[in-house]
């Protein structure tokens, strides 16, 4: 008897406990979402998002804000815009080292072995056609015009014509012919006058190379070239056939007068011009020559270059 009154109240009891635990479960799977069970078929659960300002971008802010130069403030006492900016950034110090290795690469690059010219039209051709690029002069032999550029810096390839006739004479006064720029003029087996003065870049390691026209050279000139010392003239022995050299205003040259005296002995039967007394102290025009071959007076390269009708 107590068990049939006592098991309806129990099951009403149990009943009650399952539908709270019921919705219970159905408000928990309303406030947040069912994850897939495992299973045949089932997709794998789409990870979260990153929350923006992880690891990389705190690198990257930090990076923004390290100074960009070795000095982290700026010194009101040094005064200049370039001064501020170099103690600022790394950028202007890059700047400044290869603004300082850009004349030597074009001075590399200028006196450059033309042997494409030279495989193609032959030596004389790629000498004449090196020494027109460097706005110089050259004369080919039994003519009597020079072939050079005109005001605008250019020039007439008409001396492709002429590729199997030797070159007699070059001009290459004020141009940047340093020691690999000779490598463009040692073939030629007739040259006759050299013409080297003012040239900055010319200095004894090129005088040096010029022993290979020790049988045809006859005149040559150094006048104001300010690299050219003593040691660079003692290796003018070599040029025999010599008859005219111009030695004036080389300020590296510490005694003039004994200089000359000590070149007059190497080659006796040559006419040495300059190295006189206080030589080396004023600016140098350069000695000049026609195209017929007789002396012009001194007069600017670039005038002189400018009134000459290419060939």
């Amino acid at each position: 008897m107590w068990e049939r009154t006592g098991s309806p109240a129990t099951s009403n009891t149990s009943l009650n406990a399952q539908t709270s635990l019921a919705r219970c479960g159905s408000l928990t799977a309303r406030a947040r979402p069912r994850e897939a069970a495992p299973g045949a078929g089932s997709r794998p659960a789409r990870p979260a998002p990153r929350p923006p300002g992880g690891a990389p971008l705190r690198q990257c802010r930090a990076f923004a804000r390290r100074p960009y130069g070795s000095a982290a403030s700026w010194d009101p006492q040094k005064d200049g815009i370039l001064q501020r900016l170099c103690n600022r950034y790394y950028d202007i110090e890059y700047l400044v080292n290869w603004s300082a290795k850009l004349p030597s690469k074009n001075l590399r690059r200028k006196n450059a072995y033309y042997r494409y010219t030279k495989d193609l039209y032959g030596d004389n051709a790629a000498t004449a056609f090196f020494v027109l690029t460097h706005r110089g002069r050259v004369r080919f032999q039994g003519q009597e015009t020079w072939f050079c550029v005109d005001q605008r810096g250019k020039f007439s390839f008409d001396f492709l014509q002429l590729r199997d006739v030797p070159v007699v004479a070059i001009d290459l006064a004020g141009s940047v012919l340093n020691y690999d720029g000779v490598d463009n003029l040692v073939k030629l087996t007739a040259l006759q006058s050299l013409d080297l003065s003012r040239c900055p870049h010319v200095d004894d390691w090129t005088l040096s190379r010029l022993h290979v026209f020790k049988d045809s050279l006859e005149e040559l000139s150094l006048a104001g070239c300010p690299q050219v010392t003593e040691r660079g003239l003692a290796c003018l022995h070599q040029l025999e056939h010599l008859r005219r050299l111009d030695l004036s205003h080389l300020p590296s040259v510490p005694v003039p007068g004994l200089v000359r005296i000590l070149v007059e002995e190497m080659l006796p039967r040559c006419e040495v011009v300059g190295l006189g007394p206080g030589d080396g102290l004023a600016p140098v025009s350069g000695a000049q020559t026609s195209r017929d071959g007789r002396e012009e007076p001194s007069v600017p390269s670039g005038a002189r270059r400018a009134d000459e009708i290419p060939a």
